[in-house]
């Protein structure tokens, strides 16, 4: 009898102990909490190359990519800013292969110069997703995916803003003479709106003055606007390539005793900028200094991450996808405008 007790009191603590070890493995993982992948979950590792943080697009295209990638969502990001270089990027991806990452993305410095690498990562094994920039390579096999802006069209609709605006104010086409202050030399987003530019200059009698890089930078901007406003005593519209870019050319056309603004007639310089990513970009579209801003959006970490989701389960994305963006303005009279035979509308930003 003793020790039917006995076994009964060793099975009754046995049970009690599994009940509250089974309760303290509860506790420690509540429901809807931001807790870390379980135990012995593999993260997925994504090596990330960025150009640098020369704009404040880029750093909130940075930002975009930080906040997705984070360990709570099932990723380990690894980050490496190039610093503008090239070559850094090259050695950042052979990194990155070493490392045997899962994923590596790749915001590109040019346009060039990437077989070689590329195909490393391909004999590795490991899919590259190109962001903003795009790359010029002999076979698109060597990146499984690109997401970014059409910088080509991007500026078509800023310069359709434009011709829209002087018809509507009387002014003749050929009275326009612009001066782009251009981006990195070589970068997409160069490329393409500066080709944008030369279309319409040519399809509307425009005067293109020059052409002088600003690599997307603040300083650069004023420098080469600077000298721009000393060669060319008769610019009146300043095509930046980005804000940080604008923002310099408005320092410039202070500096110079000139005023930025619309009014071509009464003397003012036009600037021209893409991005509309800060608050300090919307705040001078809003008192006039910058006429018309070409949107450019840097929020691509969600997309990367869709991307990636798709490739996990067998899904092949498209190999371009490219974001929707808008134009902004002041100027309520134009809410509208046209380019190869499509209509966009204008985001009036109110004073």
């Amino acid at each position: 009898m003793k020790s039917v007790i006995s076994k009964s009191i060793i099975l009754l603590m046995i049970v009690c102990m599994t009940a509250v070890f089974a309760g303290c493995s509860a506790a420690e993982e509540p429901e809807g909490s931001d807790a870390a992948p379980a135990q012995g979950e593999e993260l997925i590792t994504i090596g990330f190359s960025q150009v640098g943080a020369e704009s404040d697009w880029r750093k909130a295209n940075s930002q975009s990519m930080i906040d997705t990638f984070t360990k709570d969502k099932g990723y380990e990001l690894i980050f490496e800013d190039a610093q503008q270089k090239q070559q850094n990027q090259i050695t950042a991806i052979r990194t990155f292969i070493q490392r045997e990452v899962d994923y590596i993305v790749v915001a590109p410095v040019t346009e060039d110069g990437w077989d070689t690498v590329l195909e490393e990562a391909k004999d590795a094994g490991i899919p590259v997703i190109i962001v903003d920039r795009q790359v010029a390579v002999s076979d698109e096999g060597l990146f499984t995916c690109w997401v970014g802006s059409d910088f080509e069209l991007e500026a078509a609709k800023a310069c359709a803003w434009l011709k829209e605006y002087c018809d509507r104010q009387r002014i003749k086409q050929d009275e326009i003479n612009i001066v782009d202050i251009q981006g990195t030399i070589g970068s997409s987003a160069q490329i393409g709106r500066s080709k944008g530019l030369k279309d319409a200059v040519r399809k509307n009698g425009w005067h293109l003055l020059d052409e002088v890089p600003g690599e997307y930078t603040q300083a650069k901007g004023r420098e080469a606007t600077a000298r721009m406003l000393a060669k060319h005593k008769d610019v009146n519209v300043i095509y930046c390539e980005n804000d940080n870019e604008a923002f310099g050319a408005l320092e410039a056309i202070e500096a110079a005793g000139r005023k930025a603004g619309s009014n071509i007639r009464a003397g003012e310089i036009m600037v021209i900028s893409f991005d509309g990513v800060s608050q300090l970009a919307i705040d001078d579209l809003r008192a006039g200094k910058i006429s018309c801003i070409g949107e450019c959006n840097p929020l691509h970490g969600p997309r990367v991450r869709k991307i990636i989701e798709n490739l996990e389960n067998g899904v092949t994305p498209e190999k371009y996808e490219y974001v929707d963006e808008d134009i902004f303005s002041a100027y309520e009279e134009l809410t509208e405008i046209q380019t190869e035979g499509k209509s966009y509308p204008v985001k009036i930003i109110g004073k």
